[in-house]
């Protein structure tokens, strides 16, 4: 499994071609404002993740309230 993942992945000169063909389709002047937009987004992904790591902690960390019993509903 491992294996066929690494033989998967692009080698030096794939990546080369890689980087060429992304040149050539969006040229030298939008790739920088992609990737501050692709940054941009990465930092807005950890930031949500982030939080929702924290709201889970801290319903972690509180008392559990005990069940209403049969008793306090009549």
């Amino acid at each position: 499994m491992i294996s066929q993942l690494l033989l998967a992945m692009p080698g030096g000169s794939e990546w080369i071609l890689i980087i060429l063909a992304v040149l050539i389709l969006f040229g030298g002047r939008k790739i920088p404002e992609f990737m501050k937009g692709l940054g941009k987004g990465m930092r807005e992904f950890n930031d949500a993740k982030n939080n929702v790591k924290e709201e889970f902690e801290n319903g972690m960390k509180e008392p559990q309230k005990p069940a209403p019993t049969q008793a306090s509903k009549n």
